[in-house]
């Protein structure tokens, strides 16, 4: 009979700050990247920061209210989020006049391509 000890690393709790997401893994150690590799928890309220939940047993980390998952393997590794390129620069259009919503101007923008 052989005992196996899950060695994968496990998130305990998570905590962003003005700077930083920082995950507590289970066997103790403390992880944190820097908060401009997420985009979405960069532009989060800090209510929305907050509320977040735990992905499976603690692989990864989920905040419903802005669509942000980060797993403990892309902190560990050092893969940050990359914002699409649709995103990109919703709010610049608007300072050049374009207020149609993002979902307009991208449907035109499909149309002008057939």
């Amino acid at each position: 009979m052989s005992i196996v000890a899950n060695t994968e690393p496990r998130i305990q709790d998570v905590k962003v700050t003005s700077n930083t997401i920082v995950a507590y893994l289970v066997d103790g150690r403390v992880i944190s990247v820097p908060l401009a590799w997420s985009w979405r928890l960069s532009e989060a309220t800090p209510a929305q920061r907050i509320h977040f939940e735990l992905i499976g047993d603690g692989q990864g980390v989920r905040w419903p209210d802005i669509d942000e998952d980060i797993s403990v393997e892309g902190m560990l590794h050092g893969v940050p989020a990359h914002r699409s390129q649709t995103l990109a620069h919703p709010r610049s259009d608007q300072r050049h006049g374009n207020h149609k919503p993002l979902k307009k101007r991208l449907e035109r923008s499909q149309k002008t391509r057939r």
